[in-house]
């Protein structure tokens, strides 16, 4: 009777596989699985418990580096532009801040200053200089001083240039051109400092890289520097014609 009974029901039972049954899920599962991420290049891989490996489809991607994309596409060419800084004496400057407290010229006295800046062939009012120096040296056998300096020349409408390196009041210097505004942002290069009447008198050769061509108002023939140099008849009451658009007081 058991064996006639086991012969009836065997037809209807299937046999289970666990192994099987497992696949076809996670197939299923994984089916609608899709990556959207560009950014990864690498094939990933799902394993199973029972040892069942899945590969995703390799997706590929590239990386533009945009610094160096920003950096090759700088210009190189140097142009160059000239200005005389006179000090007036009509704006309070510079002024000495003896913080060393010392009688004599010491490491840590500030000269805040400011001064007026004109064309290179002294024809336009340009703007002002503005900013502060830090003493760092006193050479008393040259008869001057070392300081470090800090500082922007504004043109006006056409934005400003910011400088930073040594002053020194007995010999010529070049300071690092740090960057800028206006028509000069992006600038870099270097500025040099002709010392023509201290402190009242300066002529500056700027080597400005990295911006586009300067204005040509901006531009001109030079003067040669000498401590006579004085600006024009027009400039220096900034008569309209011998400005450049609203030029820094």
């Amino acid at each position: 009777m058991a064996s006639s009974v086991l012969r009836t029901i065997s037809p209807s039972v299937k046999q289970h596989n666990p192994r099987s049954a497992l696949s076809t899920s996670i197939s299923q599962k994984l089916a609608p699985f899709k990556l959207s991420n560009p950014i990864v290049s690498l094939p990933l891989r799902f394993k199973s418990t029972n040892n069942y490996a899945f590969s995703v489809p390799r997706r590929s991607f590239s990386c533009v580096n945009q610094a160096n994309s920003q950096e090759s596409t700088r210009s190189t060419k140097v142009q160059e532009l000239y200005v005389y800084e006179i000090n007036e004496r009509d704006r309070g400057s510079p002024a000495y801040l003896r913080l060393s407290q010392k009688s004599v010229n010491s490491l840590g006295d500030l000269v805040p200053f400011s001064n007026k800046i004109y064309s290179g062939d002294l024809q336009k009012r340009f703007g002002i200089t503005a900013g502060i120096c830090v003493l760092i040296q006193n050479v008393p056998e040259k008869k001057g001083d070392r300081y470090e300096a800090i500082y922007s020349f504004y043109f006006g409408d056409y934005g400003h240039i910011a400088v930073q390196g040594p002053y020194l009041t007995y010999e010529d210097t070049y300071l690092a051109v740090t960057g800028g505004s206006g028509v000069f942002e992006g600038v870099y290069g270097q500025v040099k400092l002709q010392q023509l009447v201290f402190p009242f008198k300066l002529f500056y050769t700027f080597y400005l890289k990295g911006i586009k061509d300067l204005p040509a108002e901006l531009l001109c023939k030079p003067v040669e520097p000498s401590p006579a140099v004085e600006p024009s008849p027009a400039a220096k009451p900034t008569e309209p014609q011998a400005t450049i658009p609203n030029f820094t007081k």
